[in-house]
């Protein structure tokens, strides 16, 4: 049975990565997106929902989109408001 002696240095060491770790994930989604239109499927992994989901938003006018040759296209401002509405 072997003994591991963990100094203050390591707990301050932790800590510091587990903060890095946690702002990183509380960050803002604008910081990590770069594009203002999204396609269907970059809608549903940011929202977590399945295709139909977003055809039933879309048709109940919850979320507008842009149909260019076939495919639809979502501004990010649009999303974001939707989360808003949703948050209030």
């Amino acid at each position: 049975m072997a003994i591991e002696v963990i100094t203050k240095e390591d707990l301050q060491e932790f800590r510091v990565q587990l903060l890095e770790d946690i702002r990183r994930l509380l960050s803002p989604p604008e910081a990590k997106l770069v594009k203002p239109w999204l396609k269907n499927l970059e809608v549903r992994k940011l929202l977590g929902i399945s295709s139909n989901t977003l055809q039933r938003l879309r048709i109940a006018g919850k979320l507008r989109s842009s149909k260019v040759g076939g495919v639809h296209y979502y501004r990010y401002e649009d999303i974001e408001k939707l989360l808003n509405s949703d948050a209030a």
